[in-house]
């Protein structure tokens, strides 16, 4: 069963009518209807190849940068450090914040996207970390540097939410993780390209050269979202907006009758057209962002169990690609002696890894849930799709724990860039499969899962960067990761917790949302 909601029709005073949706006969006013495949003008998903294919690489180019931005600085950090200047925990500091703000903002702009569109809220979040990466170019102390990379974080952080939420729009459910794979490719080559293009421009120029082509590119994408991105919102199939805009139909109507019984106490009413010199034309209704509650879709989301479990899920899997960038690059700084190139190229065998398991992570996703749907008889379920992650869940956990102890041990370098290559390919095998779920999950409200989760994300990343000096430092390599070990094999069990039993929690969770509301309508 999908999330559905009904479209309503309400009458106005003065007799005309707003639709927020094609109307439906009364006798299924209170019905469960698919909100996903509502009749819309100009279908995104009708769209032709080639146009789905051009939305795809927009978002998927601005989801790079965003990805670069969290990485590319590294390289840099003797010399910001030096030039600004700036303590070691003051430069921390400006990662795990960045990462944090990455991970929070995304709430407030999924809730704009679902009611004012997408396109609108690409354009507002590159300008910000156009804005923010030029000031942090030109500044001269790090309360600079951290103020603006915050900025710069929340600027970056919009492509994230929402871009899972824009593929929704325009491609169905059977073909979602395939794209979804395609499209984390992007956020995955980012932090791998990131330190590579940091040490080139630190060394070719200085720190502030990796800030102004920060600027150059997001402000180019800006300028291709302006003119070639068609926003694929469509209110007909958004529970946000219709929701928002039932609530305040429902202040009008009310209003209206209050207006009509003091109007009738003050005089008696001969004939109806007393009543109806009181009718004035109502204004046409338009939201604004101040009818908009952020926080009432997020709630509506983490109500649900199936939600909450693979949301911890999902954090801990993200937290451990930050962890394991950061730790890896304090390893082979100390322990093997590689200057900043060296550490971006050995790390680069982390990012493959990660592409590779999102490309054919997000392809097996889809195959299993076309085959598991055809032995349904047809009928498919948004947990159907977790079963694929079976083989990065069992896997991982078994190479997080060789990982650790070959970095103990130093182990010569090739068995370093395997292990990373593993440890990317199988986290992002299973991540990318718990991304399409949420959103298959939660239709009418994808942009607010994946926001949701990306607040998830933000938090446990910056837990995970905030803890992994002195964890590396006191436990060292292999312990260190034997602990992240279990925390993995956690993660894998949670998964297939939803994959067992997420389907009766979510249906319970949709008939106790249905009956809410049929309960609201009534009183």
């Amino acid at each position: 069963m999908s999330d559905t909601q009904t479209s309503c029709v309400w009458d106005e005073p003065d007799g005309t009518h707003t639709s927020l949706g094609p109307t439906l006969p009364s006798s299924l006013a209170t019905s469960t209807i698919d909100i996903e495949h509502m009749p819309v003008d100009n279908d995104p998903r009708m769209w032709s190849t080639l146009r789905k294919h051009g939305v795809l690489g927009l978002i998927a180019s601005a989801a790079m940068i965003a990805g670069l931005a969290g990485s590319i600085q590294n390289p840099a950090v003797e010399q910001m450090e030096a030039q600004l200047p700036a303590s070691s925990s003051q430069f921390s500091l400006s990662i795990s914040t960045f990462i944090l703000v990455q991970g929070l903002v995304p709430l407030i702009w999924s809730t704009i996207s679902e009611v004012k569109g997408r396109k609108l809220v690409y354009l507002a979040s590159l300008s910000l970390f156009t804005v923010g990466s030029v000031v942090v170019a030109v500044s001269h102390n790090i309360g600079l540097v951290i103020g603006f990379r915050c900025l710069q974080a929340a600027g970056s952080s919009a492509v994230i939410s929402i871009g899972a939420a824009t593929l929704a729009d325009i491609f169905e459910p059977a073909e979602r993780g395939r794209k979804m794979g395609i499209y984390y490719i992007a956020p995955l080559l980012g932090p791998a390209l990131g330190p590579i293009f940091g040490g080139v421009l630190t060394t070719g120029f200085d720190w502030r050269a990796i800030f102004w082509f920060l600027a150059i590119v997001s402000g180019t994408s800006g300028m291709l979202f302006v003119i070639f991105f068609k926003d694929t919102y469509r209110r007909e199939r958004s529970l946000t907006y219709q929701n928002v805009m039932k609530q305040i139909m429902e202040k009008r109507s009310a209003k209206w009758k209050n207006d009509v019984e003091a109007h009738a106490l003050e005089r008696k009413p001969e004939t109806t057209d007393s009543v109806k010199n009181i009718q004035k034309p109502s204004p046409p209704l338009r939201l604004s962002l101040t009818d908009i509650n952020p926080f009432k879709p997020i709630g509506l989301v983490l109500r649900r169990k199936n939600n909450v479990i693979i949301l911890l899920a999902s954090g801990l899997q993200f937290a451990f690609g930050f962890f394991i960038a950061y730790t890896t690059a304090r390893t082979l700084s100390s322990k093997y002696h590689y200057n900043a190139l060296k550490i971006g190229l050995v790390l680069l065998a982390n990012g493959l890894g990660g592409m590779a398991g999102s490309l054919l992570g997000g392809r097996w996703s889809d195959r299993e849930l076309a085959r598991l749907k055809q032995a349904n008889g047809g009928v498919s379920s948004p947990e159907m799709r977790l079963k694929s992650t079976l083989l990065g869940v069992v896997l991982l956990p078994p190479f997080i724990l060789a990982f650790g102890w070959i970095c103990a041990k130093q182990v010569h370098i090739a068995a370093v860039c395997v292990m990373l290559f593993g440890c990317g390919f199988f986290s992002i095998w299973a991540y990318s499969s718990t991304l399409a779920y949420l959103v298959d999950a939660n239709t009418g409200r994808s942009s607010t899962a994946v926001a949701t989760n990306s607040a998830f994300r933000g938090v446990f990343a910056f837990t995970a960067t905030e803890i992994a000096v002195p964890l590396q430092d006191g436990l060292g390599d292999g312990w260190t990761y034997t602990i992240w070990c279990g925390l993995m094999a956690l993660s894998g069990a949670l998964i297939m917790l939803v994959f067992w039993k997420g389907g009766a929690w979510r249906q319970a969770s949709e008939q106790r949302e249905i009956q809410s509301t049929t309960k609201g309508e009534k009183s």
